[in-house]
């Protein structure tokens, strides 16, 4: 049995462009599929978020078209609303990452406003890469990647492959062209190597002991995949 650890979001509103909040949280189906096969492999689950504050869902992402139909939909929200570990996290800067035996970052754009610049979320991400841990990463949770700047100012993930959602799926969904940045350029920006797939199509990249998914749609690769260096 292993000890993993969920570094979720906080932030239930995404700043826009034009100082706008937009409604967000994480992403439904990407804490939920890893969720339901960490515990179906016997492992134990705790979330830690900024300040331990309950991490927010997106409501988008509990709808029955995000999900293929009302009865996955039902599914999905009765594990967000009846797993403790997501109603009772701990607070990052808490966390001893020593306790552990690997690190989950699901996705949705609550990452994008806090994770992208919370120093304990980069603090952990850090350790969990300079200890070998497994470290899955899905969607726009690569933006807690941001954060993760060592001493002499850079990037601790630079020159790693990586995947995350990518420019052509932001702008699909609508949400390129108000967003303060994109992530898949910032990535870029801080050296690490994005690799983009087909857009929506599931697709994961596996770099030392780093696992990232591009969307939604690959949270189930990437918890197989973790599960795997976990066995």
């Amino acid at each position: 049995m292993a000890e993993i650890l969920f570094v979720m979001t906080g932030a239930a509103r995404w700043t826009l462009a034009d100082g706008t909040g937009h409604p967000t949280g994480f992403w439904a189906e990407e804490a939920v599929v890893p969720y339901e096969a960490f515990k179906a492999a016997g492992h134990e689950i705790t979330v830690a978020t900024p300040g331990g504050v309950v991490p927010p869902v997106d409501p988008a992402s509990l709808s029955a078209g995000a999900n293929g139909g009302e009865e996955n939909a039902a599914g999905v929200r009765a594990v967000v609303e009846g797993a403790a570990e997501f109603r009772h996290p701990v607070a990052l800067a808490e966390v001893r990452l020593a306790d552990f035996d690997a690190v989950y970052v699901p996705g949705g754009h609550g990452p994008m406003e806090d994770l992208a610049v919370d120093a304990d979320s980069g603090r952990v991400l850090v350790q969990a890469l300079e200890s070998g841990l497994p470290l899955g990463v899905v969607c726009h949770g690569p933006a807690a990647l941001l954060a993760a700047v060592k001493d002499d100012g850079t990037n601790a993930f630079a020159g790693y492959r990586v995947t995350a959602f990518t420019n052509a799926e932001e702008q699909l969904a609508g949400s390129a062209a108000n967003a303060r940045w994109l992530l898949q350029d910032r990535l870029t920006e801080a050296g690490l190597k994005v690799e983009a797939g087909e857009p929506w199509a599931p697709h994961v990249e596996v770099d030392r002991n780093v696992v990232t998914g591009q969307n939604p749609a690959s949270s189930g690769l990437l918890a197989a995949e973790l599960v795997k260096k976990l066995a």
